[in-house]
């Protein structure tokens, strides 16, 4: 199956916590199906310190479920992912606009 939301992609936060804070994806695990948003799901982890940085409470940004995560059109609103052929190859597009990812 193709991925729907990848890497440096811009997404929203439907539900939880940080329900309709917006960011974008750093990394993306498809066998668990999570993803790592900056600024999104941020917990505190202590870190201990070393000749390179300094330790204390680091601020920490957790996977969040792909399922609670939605991309964002051209417009800054929620869209689904659809595929489609454009000149022999499969591209992503936005169903809102009809625009290719």
């Amino acid at each position: 199956m193709a991925a729907k939301l990848r890497k440096g992609d811009k997404v929203v936060v439907l539900a939880g916590k940080d329900k309709g804070k917006q960011g974008e994806i750093t990394s993306v695990d498809p066998k668990a199906g999570k993803a790592v948003v900056d600024g999104v799901n941020v917990a505190i982890r202590h870190q201990r310190q070393t000749q390179s940085n300094q330790g204390g409470r680091q601020p920490k940004a957790m996977p969040i479920d792909l399922s609670n995560l939605a991309l964002m059109d051209a417009n800054g609103k929620a869209t689904r992912v659809g595929f489609r052929e454009e000149d022999g190859k499969k591209v992503r597009y936005a169903k809102t606009t009809g625009d290719a990812i």
